[in-house]
């Protein structure tokens, strides 16, 4: 992750940075989309959005790590290499 973007504690979150560089925790399930529109900005099942410094990548890539430590997500296999 490019930008420092860590897996924080408690294990279902991670760490980001509101773009006056506050570091606040985001509860991953939280998530209902990620765009880059074009800073960052993520959309919550409640309807609330986050602006964030991360790019669009690093969010990605932390939701999925989450996801693959809790076991809901695999390694994927790309359909060309069946």
């Amino acid at each position: 992750m490019s930008r420092g973007v860590l897996p924080a504690h408690p294990l279902h979150m991670i760490q980001l940075t509101k773009l006056n560089g506050q570091t606040f925790l985001l509860n991953i399930p939280l998530i209902e989309q990620v765009e880059a529109l074009p800073d960052t900005t993520i959309t919550l099942i409640n309807g609330k959005k986050l602006v964030v410094r991360e790019n669009i990548k690093d969010v990605h890539d932390a939701a999925n790590a989450f996801y693959r430590r809790i076991g809901l997500m695999g390694i994927t296999v790309r359909e060309e290499e069946l």
